[in-house]
């Protein structure tokens, strides 16, 4: 698979994490209720489990990603460490 189209899944990946805690519409209620906890609470909370779900694969891709634009550039695959670690 070619950079750019990861990096298109990147951003796929990453749009639901950003979008759906802006769109204040969808979660502006009471109910339904979950374990006493009003609809807004706990959606929330699973918007939480949403992004790390989505954050990780989109991360392990800008990864490989970033590899493939080193490697096109002609530069090592691993970015070097100013540390010499």
């Amino acid at each position: 698979m070619s950079a750019r189209r990861l990096w298109t899944l990147v951003g796929v990946l990453l749009t639901p994490a950003v979008v759906l805690p802006l769109w204040v519409g969808l979660y502006d209620r009471q109910d339904p209720e979950l374990g006493g906890f009003p609809f807004f609470y706990w959606f929330q909370f699973a918007l939480i489990l949403v992004a790390v779900a989505l954050t990780f694969p989109a991360y392990l891709l800008a990864r490989q990603a970033d590899r493939l634009d080193r490697v096109r550039h002609g530069l090592t695959p691993e970015a070097d460490d100013p540390d010499g670690r």
